[in-house]
């Protein structure tokens, strides 16, 4: 039995070699790579949704580099400290599958077996991150709608990533964990000062969300040495920045042969109230 439900029916789906069905016999292809698309045409804004094949395959050959090494461990680590034993982990805004897959192999290696799902907008993404690990479910979805039913999740992880609150408290059991990555203040300080004339820090904030209660919060930075222009328009292309950089920035991004950079990453985690 598959973890996700039936986007036009809400029943549970299940897994087959080449598909997903549900009871009601509403049927899934699975893609070649290895993802199922449950993503109805009513919620997409538009044809092909989420981060395009240039955003996914610069990300991917980024983050395969290895230079957010530290971040995927330290979520890891926080997983493998807070999950019970043969739990659930559910990653929204998976993107190409870098973190899941990080996840479920820290989790095996300290002996703690889990189902793990993810989903992302972006069947782009999902290419690469199906392709990763084929135990782990991926599917094309929304956050705002996600398929999976209620209580069902023991740790969710949002990096990076839309928050959808009311849905994450729906999915999330009572005593269920929620990891919430964002950039720290001078993530990649150096990135934003070659391109813009005035570069700012990212705004730093502790909220209280209804129906969760924090139980810490971890910065995790490092340096890092960026050793040639396309490893630079790697990181670039996987930035917001890539569509909002004015001519000059451009011009002074592509004359950069190298760069050293400072990567800063807040992790939030709570925990589920009881309903």
């Amino acid at each position: 039995m598959s973890l996700f439900l039936c986007p036009v029916c809400g029943q549970p789906l299940e897994k087959e070699e080449k598909r997903y069905v549900c009871p009601k016999q509403h049927s899934y292809d699975r893609s070649a790579a290895g993802y199922v698309h449950l993503l109805p045409a009513n919620q997409k804004n538009s044809l092909s949704p989420g981060d395009d094949k240039h955003m996914a395959s610069a990300r991917n050959r980024f983050l395969n580099g290895g230079w957010y090494q530290p971040l995927r461990d330290a979520m890891a680590q926080m997983v493998v400290d807070h999950l019970p034993e043969n739990g659930v982990v559910f990653d929204s805004g998976c993107g190409e599958g870098y973190y899941t897959t990080g996840v479920r192999q820290a989790l095996l290696e300290h002996g703690k077996p889990a189902t793990v799902s993810g989903i992302d907008i972006s069947k782009f993404s999902l290419r690469w991150a199906a392709k990763r690990d084929k135990e782990i479910e991926f599917a094309v979805a929304s956050a705002f709608h996600l398929p999976i039913p209620d209580h069902s999740v023991d740790f969710l992880i949002n990096c990076f990533s839309p928050m959808s609150l009311e849905e994450f408290q729906r999915v999330i059991r009572p005593g269920g964990c929620y990891l919430y990555v964002v950039p720290a203040p001078k993530h990649l300080w150096e990135l934003k000062a070659a391109i813009y004339d005035t570069p700012y820090e990212n705004e730093e904030q502790r909220i209280n969300y209804p129906g969760f209660v924090y139980e810490k919060v971890q910065r995790v930075e490092a340096k890092v040495h960026l050793p040639n222009g396309e490893t630079i328009q790697d990181l670039f292309g996987m930035t917001p920045y890539f569509w909002k950089t004015p001519k000059k920035g451009m011009e002074r991004l592509n004359a950069l042969e190298e760069l050293d950079v400072q990567i800063a990453f807040d992790l939030h985690l709570f925990r589920r109230t009881e309903d």
